[in-house]
C-alpha cells in the first residue's frame, strides 16, 4: 500500500459564480463543536438532544441548553436543527410528544426526523414547524420525496448512495415525471464517515447485541475485520480484512456540480468528532463554496487535503456520488482513522528509524507504525526530532522518539508510517473559534438616503430578513470639500470589527454632495448593530396545532375488534424454488418469495397454483418481494415483479406503495413501523392489508405496539436469519472480481456461495439481489418462540419465518415444530430447546 490508496478529492475547484449556493451545514456534538461550525463559516449546525437522536454516543445537549443555544446561534445568523431522527417506540410517544413541544417553544429551525409517525405528531402540535426527512428514512428517488412532503417535511436528506446524476434525475422526476409538483428541497452529506449499510435499513448492531442503529447506538461491526469465505474456502487478500469499512467521504471537488444539481444543502458528518475537526472541515468546505461565487482564494489542493486527513481519514473518496465503484470505495486495509502518509519504514537501527519522507512531518507530530494488522495493538509515539539525511543526495531522514515510547522490536522494513497528530495544526484551529469575540462575520447590505437639510436616513437588511433602521439626531449640511460619496459612506459604516456583520453592499441614495459628522456616523452604525442583534435574539414563534389532550394527541382511529376463526396463520417467506416446494406439500396457505432473480417470480406462481390441495383447503397465496431499494431508471425491475402475477405483494419501500397500488400489499419490515402513528399512516393512507413490525422492537416494546394499535393490522416475524447489512457496497464485486460493477464483474454472485466470518468464527451468509445490492444475515436464525403465547393473547394472529440457506428439509422441519406451536402441542421454550439441539440448524434469541 501507499499514499496512492487514497483517492484525490481535492483537486482546484472550478470557479462557478452565478449557481445558487447550498447552505453549509456541519456537526455540534457540543457547546464547543457548536462555536467552532459558527466561527468557521457554517450557515447550520445540528446537534442532538438527550433522547432520541441517532448519536446517542455524542455529549450532546440538555433541553436546557436550547434557550441559550438558539440565542447563540441566531445572533450569529445561523440555523440550528435538531436531530430526532430515530424510530419512536409507542411506550415513548408521550414523552416524545413532550420534548417536541419544547423544541418548538425555544425556536429551533427544524427538526430531523426518521419516523413517520414523528412526522405526524409533529403536525398535530405546529402546522408550520419545519421537519427535515432524515437521510435514515432511506429516500432514493422522487417519490421517496413525494411520501416525505406528503408527511409535512419541508426538506430531504437524501441516502448517501445516490449519486450526482441519480440526484439530477430525482430533481427531473419532481419537475416533470411522475411526481410532478412534489418536489422538496434536498440535502446530501458532502464529507465524513460513510455507513456501508443503508442508513435506516442496518440491523447488525441490533442482530448481534441488542443495540439498534435506529436507535442511535450503532456498535460499528463495519468496521471490524472479516474472512471472505468462498464455496466453504478462505478466500487469500492478505491484509484486506476490513470488508464492510468505506474511505470516508470528501466531495470537495465536486462542489460545482453539486451545486449545479439543485442540492440545497450539505452536510458534514461528524457529530462524534472534535472540535478541531469541526473546525477544520467547516473551514475548507466555506472557502470552497465561497470561491465558487468567486468571494475568496482557492486555497492549496495540497493544504486543503492535507487538512482533511488530519482532521479524520480512513482514507477519501468521493463515495457514491460518481456513481458505483466496488475496487475504489473500500481499500479494506483498515477500518480507523490514520491520517496523512508519511511513507515506509525503510531500516531501524537502534532506536532510530530511517524513512524516505513523501509527506510533511516535524518534531512533536504523533505517528503511528502500520503492520498491516490494525486490530492488535500497534506502535508510535511522538517524534522528538527528525535528523537530515546521511549522505549528500539521499532524502532518507532519520527519526526518534521520546525514551520508552516506541518498542523497536515490533518496528519492521515495509511497515507504513501515518502521521496521525499535529499539534500545530490543532493549536491552529482552536484559535479560530476561542474567546467570545466574533470571528466569522456576516455579510449585511446598507441602504442610505437624505438631502441637505434633513436627516440622514440608513437602513441595514441581513440574509435572514431582519431590518435595522436609523435616523441621524442632526441634517445632513451641504459639503463644501468632502461629501459623503460612497468609498466615505463604507469606510465609516463598514468599521464593523467585533461584531457578527460584515457589511456587502452599500446602496448610496444621498441627494446633492452633503456631509455629516463622523462621531453620527459612529452612532448611526453602532445602532444597527445593537438592533440587528436585538432582533436576531428574539425566538421564533411557529404556530400551535389546535389544543389536545395527550390522549386526543397520540390517538389513531381504531377499527372494532376482528375475530378470528380457525388457528393462527404461518407465513413462510422463502429464497428458492427449492424451498418453496418443500413449504407447498407442507401446507402453508401464505407463501411470500424473495428471489435473487425476479424472472423467477412467474415460475413460482405457476408452480403455487398447480400444486395439489386437499379436498376443501385454501389454494395456497403466493406473494413476492420487490428488491429493498429502488433508483430512478430501475422501474424494470418493478415490471418484472409484477408480470408475475401474484396474489400479493411485499412492499418495502416508497415506490411500492405507488408502483402496486391496487393490488394487495403487506407492509415489509423495511418501512420501520414502531407505533401507532406510523403504522396508521401505512395503514390507511396507502391501504395495506398488513403490515411487519419493526425489528428493533423487544417484548416490552412491541407489545406496547400492539396495545396502541389494532394487532390484527400487523404480523410478526418469529424466526427469522436477521438480514443484517443491506448495502450498495457489492462484495462479491470488490473482492471476488476486477470490476467496479455490474458491467464488468464477470458476476461471481450467480456462481458462488459467500460468507463472511467474523472475529468470533460466525460465517454469516452473503446475497445479492437484481440491483447488485448486498444483504448478509446473521449467521444463526433467531427465534422468537417464546413470545409467541404472549403474542396469542395480545391478538396477534398472523405469524412469519424467513428462511435463507435452509435445505427443504430444514425449512420443513423448523416448520413443523412452528405449527406445533401455534395450535397449542407444544411450547416456546420447547421450539427453542429443540431447535437449539438441532446443530445444522441452530437458532439464537433475537430482539424478541
Amino acid at each position: 500500500m501507499s499514499a496512492d490508496t487514497q483517492a484525490s478529492p481535492t483537486s482546484p475547484i472550478a470557479s462557478a459564480v452565478g449557481l445558487r449556493l447550498p447552505e453549509l451545514l456541519a456537526p455540534a456534538g457540543d457547546w464547543e463543536c457548536a462555536k467552532a461550525a459558527v466561527e468557521n463559516g457554517a450557515d447550520a449546525i445540528y446537534f442532538g438532544l438527550e433522547r432520541f437522536n441517532a448519536r446517542m454516543r455524542a455529549h450532546n445537549f440538555t433541553e436546557a441548553d436550547l434557550p441559550k443555544l438558539m440565542e447563540f446561534l441566531h445572533r450569529r445568523g445561523v440555523k440550528g436543527y435538531v436531530t430526532f431522527n430515530t424510530l419512536i417506540f409507542q411506550n415513548e410517544l408521550a414523552e416524545a410528544a413532550q420534548c417536541l413541544r419544547i423544541l418548538i417553544a425555544a425556536g429551533v429551525d427544524a427538526a430531523i426526523v426518521q419516523d413517520a409517525g414523528i412526522c405526524r405528531l409533529i403536525r398535530r402540535l405546529s402546522p408550520d414547524f419545519p421537519i427535515h426527512a432524515s437521510t435514515q428514512m432511506t429516500v432514493t428517488s422522487a417519490s421517496g420525496v413525494a411520501f416525505a412532503r406528503d408527511l409535512g417535511c419541508q426538506l430531504v436528506v437524501l441516502a448517501r448512495e445516490c449519486s450526482i446524476r441519480e440526484i439530477d434525475a430525482i430533481q427531473k422526476d419532481l419537475s416533470d415525471g411522475v411526481v410532478k409538483d412534489r418536489s422538496l428541497p434536498l440535502e446530501v452529506f458532502v464529507h465524513g464517515a460513510l455507513c456501508v449499510a443503508y442508513s435506516g435499513q442496518c440491523l447488525t448492531s441490533e442482530a448481534l447485541g441488542g443495540r439498534s442503529a435506529n436507535r442511535g447506538e450503532c456498535a460499528q461491526a463495519c468496521r471490524m475485520p472479516y474472512d471472505l469465505i468462498c464455496d466453504g474456502q478462505t478466500v487469500p487478500l492478505g491484509d484486506r480484512k476490513y470488508l464492510l469499512s468505506p474511505q470516508d467521504l470528501a466531495g470537495l471537488e465536486l462542489l460545482p456540480a453539486l451545486a449545479a444539481s439543485g442540492v440545497a444543502s450539505l452536510k458534514i458528518e461528524g457529530r462524534l468528532k472534535t472540535p478541531e475537526y469541526v473546525a477544520s472541515i467547516t473551514r475548507v468546505y466555506r472557502q470552497a463554496l465561497d470561491t465558487l461565487k468567486g468571494d475568496s482564494r482557492d486555497c492549496s489542493p495540497e493544504i486543503v487535503r492535507y487538512e482533511m486527513e488530519m482532521a479524520f481519514s480512513r482514507g477519501l473518496s468521493t463515495g457514491w456520488f460518481r456513481g458505483i465503484d466496488n475496487q475504489q470505495l473500500v481499500h479494506a486495509r483498515f477500518g480507523k482513522k490514520r491520517g496523512v502518509f508519511i511513507g515506509e519504514v525503510g531500516r531501524v537501527q537502534g532506536e532510530r528509524v530511517f524513512v524516505q519522507l513523501q509527506g510533511p512531518l516535524k518534531a512533536g507530530d504523533g505517528i503511528v507504525f502500520d503492520a498491516g494488522h490494525p486490530a492488535e495493538k500497534e506502535e508510535g509515539g511522538r517524534v522528538y526530532e527528525i535528523q537530515p539525511p546521511q549522505f549528500k543526495g539521499s532524502n532518507e531522514v532519520s527519526l526518534t522518539f521520546l525514551r520508552e515510547a516506541v518498542d523497536f522490536s515490533r518496528v519492521k522494513p515495509g511497515d507504513l508510517i501515518w502521521k496521525t497528530s499535529d499539534p500545530e495544526l490543532d493549536r491552529r484551529l482552536r484559535q479560530t473559534f476561542a474567546g467570545e469575540q466574533p470571528r466569522f462575520q456576516r455579510p449585511v447590505d446598507a441602504e442610505v438616503h437624505g438631502r441637505a437639510g434633513q436627516p440622514l436616513t440608513w437602513f441595514v437588511r441581513d440574509d435572514e430578513g431582519h431590518v435595522a433602521r436609523g435616523q441621524s439626531t442632526m441634517p445632513l449640511t451641504t459639503a463644501e470639500n468632502h461629501p459623503l460619496d460612497a468609498d466615505r459612506l463604507r469606510a465609516q459604516l463598514g468599521r464593523l470589527g467585533g461584531t457578527p456583520f460584515k457589511l456587502r453592499q452599500l446602496n448610496n441614495r444621498l441627494e446633492g454632495p452633503v456631509m455629516l459628522p463622523v462621531s453620527e456616523l459612529n452612532r448611526l452604525r453602532r445602532e444597527a448593530v445593537v438592533e440587528l442583534d436585538r432582533q436576531r435574539a428574539q425566538v421564533k414563534r411557529w404556530a400551535e396545532g389546535p389544543p389536545l389532550s395527550e390522549a386526543e394527541l397520540l390517538s389513531i382511529e381504531k377499527p372494532p375488534p376482528k375475530a378470528h376463526s380457525g388457528d393462527p396463520e404461518l407465513i413462510v417467506l422463502v429464497r428458492d424454488l427449492f424451498q418453496l416446494d418443500a413449504v407447498l406439500k407442507a401446507g402453508v396457505r401464505i407463501v411470500y418469495c424473495d428471489f435473487e432473480d425476479p424472472k423467477k417470480y412467474r415460475e413460482a406462481v405457476a408452480r403455487s397454483r398447480a400444486e395439489s390441495r386437499p379436498p376443501g383447503a385454501a389454494a395456497s397465496e403466493i406473494w413476492v418481494a420487490p428488491p429493498r431499494i429502488f433508483k430512478s431508471g430501475e422501474e424494470w425491475t418493478l415490471k418484472q415483479v409484477r408480470a408475475s402475477e401474484a396474489d400479493g405483494y411485499l412492499v418495502r419501500n416508497y415506490d411500492h406503495l405507488d408502483f402496486f397500488a391496487g393490488s394487495r400489499r403487506v407492509g415489509d419490515f423495511s418501512l420501520n413501523v414502531a407505533n401507532a402513528l406510523t403504522a396508521e399512516h401505512f395503514k390507511r393512507t396507502w391501504n395495506l392489508e398488513r403490515l411487519t413490525a419493526s425489528y428493533d422492537l423487544n417484548p416490552a416494546q412491541l407489545e406496547a405496539l400492539l396495545e396502541g394499535a389494532p394487532p390484527g393490522w400487523f404480523e410478526v416475524t418469529v424466526h427469522q436469519h436477521m438480514p443484517m447489512f443491506h448495502m450498495e457496497h457489492c462484495v462479491f464485486c470488490a473482492f471476488l472480481s476486477k470490476g467496479t460493477d455490474h458491467t464488468n464483474c464477470g458476476r461471481p454472485c450467480d456462481k458462488h456461495d459467500v460468507r463472511l466470518r467474523d472475529r468470533v468464527g460466525a460465517e454469516h451468509p452473503l446475497k445479492a439481489d437484481v440491483g447488485c445490492r448486498n444483504t448478509i444475515f446473521n449467521a444463526l436464525a433467531q427465534t422468537g418462540a417464546e413470545q409467541v403465547g404472549r403474542l396469542l393473547g395480545l391478538g396477534v394472529w398472523h405469524f412469519r419465518i424467513e428462511f435463507v440457506n435452509e435445505t427443504p428439509e430444514q425449512a420443513v422441519t423448523t416448520l413443523k415444530k412452528y405449527g406445533q406451536l401455534l395450535r397449542g402441542e407444544i411450547t416456546g421454550a420447547d421450539v427453542w430447546r429443540e431447535l437449539k439441539l438441532l446443530r445444522q440448524l441452530g437458532v439464537t434469541r433475537g430482539s424478541l
